[in-house]
């Protein structure tokens, strides 16, 4: 396939003319600037010009759920092209319900004698699966780096958004606009992010509501991941008077406003609801969804750099690496409902 230089200057952000000297092999071009060309060419499944060819510095897995969910792919795109900038081969391992399970992917990547995985929102996530899995491959010894649910014990670096302090965000936001009967919508109870969002939430609303943490059961609900999981969810919360709802993720409060609408609710006139991501095309939804947003690419960043070190040598901290969530207020969040604002 013949390579288009402005997909090349898109993706690498530079102009065509740089790209053009990269390919020839003219001088004047940073090297920084030179490697961003070559891991868009890597990136975009062009092959590279005989010159400017290399040995691979060996490959490396990398694991995620799916990417039905917009911010897997996003994840997966920087780690890749983090990698490929370092002269790194990615392997992508996709699962899907009743397809090749995490233990099989581990299983063809170590055949294939990876340097290193990383893996997102893993079963490390899962507080009810056997972690044996990952001390197994550290005893090889097999770097690894862990995105998104922290697991103690294992020795090896962890990198994760901080979901507790992101729902707190989401829960002050509402209250500001005079919500106090706020839902909470997550995955199933076992995951570690379920969990932390959990705690937020409910020392967010005992904190600002006054409401005890013991009364505030039924406004939280575990479903499936996704948006017929939100939708149902959101039901149960409506009939129990929420005015408004913190989703774990944004495919989940998508699910709340369709849910909403068909009650013939106004989003948000009538029904607040807040995701969590801001995974891309989010702003573009009807409304555009309030969220609150990992900082994917530096937690991606992070976690290449961190399996650099382990694969290196350098020995990489073996701790979880929090980052802090940013609240993005668009469209899907409004004033209460006037009947249900204190004092009314």
């Amino acid at each position: 396939m013949r390579a288009r230089l402005s997909d090349i200057a898109h993706q690498a952000e530079v102009s065509q003319a740089t790209v053009s000297r990269v390919l020839n092999g003219r001088p004047g071009v940073a090297a920084e600037t030179r490697r961003a060309v070559l891991a868009a060419l890597d990136v975009l499944g062009y092959e590279r010009p005989a010159r400017l060819r290399k040995l691979s510095a060996g490959l490396v897995g990398l694991v995620v759920p799916e990417l039905d969910n917009p911010i897997f792919p996003a994840f997966a795109q920087v780690i890749e092209s983090t990698l490929a900038q370092s002269g790194f081969t990615p392997v992508l391992c996709t699962q899907t319900p009743g397809g090749v399970t995490e233990d099989e992917y581990v299983e063809m990547l170590l055949d294939r004698q990876v340097s290193g995985i990383i893996f997102v929102s893993g079963l490390h996530a899962d507080t009810t699966a056997d972690q044996d899995r990952y001390h197994a491959l550290i005893a090889r010894p097999l770097p690894i780096v862990l995105v998104n649910g922290y697991t103690p014990g294992i020795s090896a670096p962890f990198v994760s958004c901080d979901e507790r302090e992101a729902v707190e965000l989401a829960v002050a936001h509402l209250v500001a606009l005079g919500h106090r009967r706020i839902g909470l919508i997550t995955g199933p109870d076992r995951f570690v992010p379920a969990r932390r969002k959990v705690a937020g939430w409910g020392a967010a609303m005992t904190r600002l509501t006054g409401v005890p943490r013991s009364r505030l059961d039924d406004l939280a609900e575990f479903t499936l991941f996704g948006v017929e999981g939100g939708e149902a969810a959101a039901g149960r919360l409506l009939d129990r008077g929420a005015t408004a709802v913190v989703c774990g993720s944004d495919l989940m409060a998508l699910g709340a406003v369709r849910a909403a609408r068909q009650r013939g609710l106004s989003v948000p006139g009538d029904f607040s609801v807040v995701g969590y991501d801001d995974s891309p095309l989010m702003a573009f939804t009807d409304p555009p969804l309030t969220t609150v947003r990992q900082p994917v690419r530096a937690m991606a960043v992070a976690a290449t750099r961190a399996l650099f070190d382990e694969i290196n040598g350098q020995g990489a901290p073996h701790s979880e690496y929090v980052f802090r969530p940013e609240l993005v207020v668009r469209g899907s969040t409004a004033v209460a409902p006037t009947s249900t604002r204190p004092g009314r």
